[in-house]
């Protein structure tokens, strides 16, 4: 009987598809659910006649595998990982390798990592984007972990992933332990952004009187050949917006409720950048958004209990219609300059050492957030390296120079109209302040806390001085004023 290449665990829709995707691409595989009926409904199902080979208990599933064996775990993350990796520990060998395809926490794929590399067990934490149809066709996929382990399964990946326009496949080795999970992650978290994003600008188009095949009509323009705003969300958006409720004349989109649930990789993201100190304004806006949308009793109560007074709009449609599409561009590379901000903070943290250049490359094609700026957006990169934000990439600064007045036109009609743009406002918002040589708001703050905590503050030059004073030895200088004392002196903080 001839061995199986791969295994997956995990019989749900994107396992089912990626075992799927692997036979297709020449590649026998083995499969297993905890739940043998799923395994076998599979087996008569969709996978009858196929280079699939249906297994029933774990041991099964390893000797059935060709050495060394590579098991591809798509279970539900926490827990349930721990449980199969505890399980199949009994079965494999040094040089065995187990990879973690699921949406696991980066700081559990560290800790697997580590755990599975004492015992000689090789270990890939592996993001995978493109939903159950990506999983199926070609997904993007995002693997970190020992580079040895990457090569055991390098042409595999490569074979079953996406491909970009010009052939390239959208995979690539992220770095080491958990810095295929981060990745993953921090796209999630974009893909937040991306969603919130958009929904404010139909939210804003309905409330000037579109309808919903009207505002369809927009955004499949805006996802037009040669478009700055291509991309799949925008697609998918003027598609799904088409779709009548079953029925009737409605159109579905309003009759779906207004509750959108999370499975956590957004909430994991803005936890990331709050201990990393990386300001997400625009993807925490969507995931307090999301959270509020589950608040929807609440709502319906504090409608009836507090009315808030808004105006009408009465300019210009078609104009306001452009100046909403170069406002959602802008607050798009706001998003995105966010998500890769966290990316680097991570790579220095935790030693991801990655290439932002290479990760744009992988997004642009399977996943969720692809699109057609994230060319734009690999250019910059392999021509700096080192770019400090991508706000400074040539390209997307001009634009935002020329521009930026259409996104602060966007956010105050919006609010006058009555639409909450969180997102939008975060965005515009996140670009005054990364842009502002000097935050008043901050100065205040570094006062109010050294008056009521003695926490002391830094100088700067003055106003036309903006940088930090330092010491001759090139350390910053901190202060501290005795705000009680008479006279309030001001000493110099020695450490």
């Amino acid at each position: 009987m001839k061995k199986a290449d791969i295994a997956v665990i995990g019989m749900e829709v994107m396992g089912r598809n990626l075992a799927l995707n692997m036979e297709s691409r020449g590649y026998t595989v083995a499969v297993y659910n905890r739940t043998a009926e799923k395994t076998k409904a599979f087996a008569d199902g969709v996978a009858k006649g196929k280079n699939i080979i249906p297994t029933y208990d774990l041991k099964n599933l390893v000797d059935v595998l060709d050495s060394p064996k590579k098991i591809m775990l798509m279970v539900k993350e926490g827990q349930p990982v721990d449980n199969f990796i505890e399980s199949l520990l009994q079965y494999l060998k040094p040089g065995d390798l187990i990879i973690d395809g699921g949406n696991s926490f980066f700081k559990d794929t560290i800790r697997r990592n580590k755990m599975l590399s004492e015992k000689g067990i090789l270990f890939i934490g592996t993001g995978v984007s493109g939903g159950e149809e990506g999983a199926l066709k070609g997904p993007a996929i995002m693997p970190g972990g020992q580079i040895e382990a990457y090569k055991l399964v390098e042409k595999i990946f490569k074979d079953i992933s996406a491909k970009a326009y010009d052939g390239e496949p959208c995979v690539d080795y992220i770095g080491p332990d958990g810095a295929g999970h981060f990745v993953k992650t921090t796209h999630n978290g974009i893909e937040y952004g991306d969603m919130q994003l958009i929904g404010e600008v139909v939210w804003f188009f309905k409330n000037v009187g579109m309808k919903a095949d009207e505002i369809a009509d927009i955004m499949a323009e805006w996802n037009g050949e040669s478009d700055i705003l291509r991309s799949y969300l925008i697609e998918i958006t003027a598609d799904s917006m088409k779709q009548k409720h079953q029925g009737s004349d409605e159109f579905l989109v309003d009759r779906v409720a207004d509750i959108t649930r999370m499975k956590g990789t957004g909430t994991w993201t803005v936890q990331s950048a709050l201990e990393l100190l990386v300001p997400v304004p625009t993807i925490a806006a969507a995931v307090f958004s999301r959270e509020m949308s589950q608040d929807k009793e609440l709502r319906l109560a504090m409608a009836k209990k507090l009315t808030i007074p808004s105006g009408k709009f009465s300019g210009d449609k078609k104009e306001m219609i452009n100046v909403a599409h170069d406002a959602l561009y802008i607050a798009k590379i706001s998003s995105y300059a966010q998500g890769i901000a966290l990316l680097q903070a991570a790579s220095k943290a935790y030693n991801f050492n990655l290439n932002i250049g290479r990760i744009a490359k992988i997004w642009r094609a399977g996943c969720i957030i692809r699109a057609q700026f994230l060319d734009e957006i690999t250019k910059a990169y392999e021509a700096e390296p080192d770019l400090p934000n991508l706000l400074a990439a040539p390209k997307f600064a001009g634009f935002v120079e020329r521009n930026i007045e259409k996104l602060v036109k966007f956010v105050g009609v919006a609010h006058q109209c009555g639409v909450p743009a969180l997102a939008m406002s975060g965005s515009l918002d996140y670009i005054l302040q990364i842009t502002s040589p000097i935050m008043p708001s901050a100065q205040v703050s570094a006062l109010q806390r050294d008056y009521f905590g003695a926490h002391g503050y830094f100088k700067i030059g003055g106003q036309d001085k903006p940088e930090v004073m330092v010491n001759q030895e090139g350390k910053i200088r901190e202060f501290h004023t005795e705000w009680l004392v008479p006279g309030r002196p001001e000493k110099e903080i020695t450490k």
